[in-house]
């Protein structure tokens, strides 16, 4: 009005400040990020080309298309084609090509392995049809957000192939790891303050083993009763200020470190978008915002993960191979393998993947494990949300046949009946919202989102609303809808995914097999992929000899740097040798061959 008032012989001055300054606008769209196409024949669609290696990979799949794999390939692709996120499927299926093409062991898991499209592709390897998963979890319209992918490779080399094929693929500067920003806790502040302060580097080096790594939980007292029980006196004038700064400086960031495995992929120069820096690590660029600050943006990331499991079973494999003249193929593994259960159910799991640790042995002989479906569930039980929310002993219990097998409401049997009545799979708490309530699939993932770790009261209570007016509206009522209410509400936090239990399942199946019937082979392997698992190489070398597999020790005239088999026994190798750098012993193996 006032501007109006002073030009009101210029209407068409005041016009032009108003559209010069809408131009001068800037939102976070403006930044021109733009997800690189897919290169395909002229005249081809990437829908047409998505649909075309779909269904040519659920024919060497299923065989032949029933009528429900048909529907949920058509349910997907349609949905797909909807959100247009066809490139992003054929950019994530030509990363799993190369790597199948260059022999590099690739697994995606997480919620994509939820897809039958991801199935098809050859992406994942658990049929979520034949498990009944849920798709919805992986993607759907209400989301409004990109599907995450995640790929798991064998960590070291094989790794680095991939992650150089998508540099050379998209550009030096059209492809870059995402950051992580590492904050200050506490000893790392006390060390930085203390310096800054004077003190000497051995009182530094003090007060920081004094304090537990991680922070304190009472910003008033907690840090000087700690240095107070370790002998120092916090009211000395110098340790007052330490304190103080100390607790300013907690949870400021320290400096950017580099995502394990998280790669945003652009068309044209990624530079021009977001802030590049190089890694430490040669022909890597990172990019100085973490994968929050990146998906907040709308850039798209695939996550290229390294597994040292996957690292030790592609080494495994070439060893039978060679030695034993036996060819493993870890896609067409025996199913249900009497000698790999029987071992399982005996707690025999030093190395097997994700069945390792002392909590998991100690359930094993309980669970006794006799199909996958089971190891799924004994890969899931032992995490924070079952033991929270005190679903391991009544699982157990009824597996046993200590305890009858209950549903709160009929309608939830069909949910819950592979699970015993007892809810262990996010997944079967999203199918619990969408049968007992009403909610859609998108509803039902918004309920999980809503219930991570950073809750908002407000959209708690109105969930709880929803539910409880959906339940009410379809009769449930009393005591059986308070009893699905808390089953959700405290335990979706915690629930670990049904496709990710399962992809993991597959894993710790091949290594069981492995195991259970080429000993040397996956002890030898499982040297070579060390530092992994739970264990010290003393502990596997032992636990094979308790298989018979015999051992010869490291010598200089015989060993390679890695461990290797020599007439069935696993020769260490010069890794072990304390001290001895890997450059060194390549030059004595590289002599030794010369002579």
């Amino acid at each position: 009005a006032e501007m109006a008032a002073l030009f009101h012989d210029m209407p068409d001055a005041i016009r032009q400040s108003r559209r010069i300054a809408e131009r001068c606008a800037f939102t976070l769209a403006d930044l021109g990020y733009r997800f690189p196409d897919f290169p395909l024949s002229p005249g081809e669609t990437p829908m047409a080309h998505l649909r075309a290696l779909t269904f040519g990979g659920a024919h060497e799949r299923y065989g032949t298309l029933t009528d429900r794999v048909r529907r949920q390939l058509e349910h997907e692709l349609g949905l797909i084609g909807r959100l247009d996120l066809a490139g992003y499927f054929l950019i994530v299926w030509d990363i799993v090509r190369f790597c199948r093409e260059r022999g590099i062991l690739v697994q995606g898991r997480g919620s994509a392995a939820n897809s039958a499209v991801c199935y098809a592709l050859g992406i994942t390897a658990v049929d979520p049809i034949g498990m009944e998963l849920l798709f919805e979890r992986f993607l759907s319209e209400e989301r409004g957000e990109w599907p995450d992918i995640d790929l798991d490779l064998p960590s070291g080399d094989r790794r680095e192939e991939a992650i150089q094929y998508v540099y050379r693929r998209y550009g030096e500067r059209g492809a870059a790891m995402t950051a992580t920003v590492i904050s200050y806790r506490t000893r790392s502040a006390v060390r930085e303050a203390g310096k800054a302060l004077g003190l000497s580097l051995a009182q530094v080096d003090r007060l920081a083993k004094l304090l537990r790594a991680h922070g304190y939980t009472d910003a008033h007292d907690e840090l000087a009763a700690q240095l107070r029980a370790g002998g120092v006196d916090p009211d000395a004038p110098r340790i007052q200020l330490l304190v103080r700064i100390v607790r300013q400086m907690l949870g400021l960031p320290r400096h950017l470190g580099q995502h394990t495995g998280g790669m945003v992929i652009a068309a044209g120069r990624l530079d021009e978008v977001v802030p590049l820096e190089p890694a430490a690590m040669p022909g890597r660029n990172v990019i100085q915002w973490d994968k929050d600050d990146c998906a907040d943006l709308g850039l798209i990331k695939v996550d290229l993960l390294g597994l040292g499991m996957l690292a030790a079973l592609e080494e495994a494999i070439p060893l039978v191979r060679e030695h034993e003249g036996t060819a493993v193929d870890l896609a067409h593994l025996p199913p249900d393998d009497p000698t790999v259960y029987d071992m399982l159910q005996r707690a025999d799991t030093i190395g097997v993947f994700q069945v390792e640790s002392r909590a998991q042995m100690a359930t094993l002989p309980r669970m006794r494990p006799e199909r996958f479906y089971d190891l799924v569930v004994e890969v899931a039980i032992i995490r924070p949300g079952p033991i929270v929310g005190q679903m391991v002993n009544p699982y157990l219990k009824r597996r046993a046949g200590r305890e009858p097998v209950r549903y709160a409401h009929p309608t939830l049997e069909p949910i819950l009946r592979r699970t015993l009545g007892v809810p262990l799979f996010q997944e079967q708490l999203l199918r619990m919202a969408m049968t007992v309530a009403g909610f859609t699939g998108g509803e039902a993932e918004e309920l999980r989102r809503a219930m991570g770790f950073k809750r908002s009261v407000e959209r708690m209570q109105a969930i709880e609303r929803r539910l409880r007016d959906g339940m009410a509206a379809r009769g449930i009522t009393g005591r059986a809808q308070e009893e699905i209410v808390q089953g959700i509400t405290s335990f979706a936090l915690y629930g670990f995914p049904e496709s990710h239990a399962a992809s993991f399942a597959l894993l710790a199946y091949a290594s069981a097999y492995l195991k259970a019937h080429h000993p040397a082979a996956f002890a030898c392997a499982l040297l070579n992929a060390w530092p992994m698992g739970f264990y010290h190489p003393a502990t596997v070398v032992k636990d094979a000899e308790r298989h018979g597999v015999p051992f010869l020790p490291v010598d200089v005239m015989r060993s390679e740097w890695k461990c290797t088999l020599e007439a069935g026994a696993v020769r260490m190798g010069l890794r072990y040798v304390l001290g001895l750098r890997k450059a060194a012993a390549q030059r004595i193996v590289a002599a030794r061959h010369l002579a």
